[in-house]
């Protein structure tokens, strides 16, 4: 769930409540929208906050806390890094692809709660992955689109002369 995905619905679906932006506190909505509209795809991901680690390691700690699978350093390949959040942030991420399979699993998954962290893991059939990420009614970063084509291109062809 993210607050300013969510409080862009309300202004999409009750642009009234912004209209006196001035007021320091803002009136209770008589019909709220539901918390589901706040809610995103998103790739498995991580603060790179722990210095005396690669990305490659914070990137593997992230999929076994997040995804519940255990992948191996020697796994993970590297894509490319770009910028996100530009107009605000300017974060540099880095993208990774690993494959995992049932006998990886070494968890639940879910993320850490205490962290505010509600995660879902969700499977993509791969003749409905394109679908998936040129769907504009299902909320989804850049990231995600971009994880997707660069899976059409690179690793898709190679599953499908199988």
């Amino acid at each position: 769930f993210f607050s300013a995905v969510y409080m862009c619905e309300v202004e999409r679906h009750h642009p009234q409540v912004f209209q006196h932006q001035a007021k320091e506190n803002f009136s209770c909505l008589e019909d709220p929208l539901p918390a589901v509209v706040g809610v995103t795809y998103e790739l498995c991901a991580g603060i790179v906050d722990k210095p005396d680690l690669s990305l490659e390691e914070i990137a593997c700690e992230e999929v076994l806390e997040e995804c519940g699978y255990r992948v191996p350093v020697t796994d993970l390949r590297r894509i490319t890094s770009y910028r996100s959040g530009v107009g605000v942030t300017g974060s540099r991420q880095t993208l990774f692809y690993a494959e995992v399979t049932d006998q990886m699993r070494a968890g639940k998954g879910g993320g850490q709660p205490e962290e505010g962290e509600l995660i879902e893991v969700v499977e993509i059939p791969l003749e409905d992955s394109m679908k998936f990420a040129y769907d504009e009614t299902l909320p989804k970063t850049m990231g995600v689109i971009f994880s997707f084509m660069w899976f059409q291109n690179n690793i898709a062809p190679k599953l499908l002369k199988k």
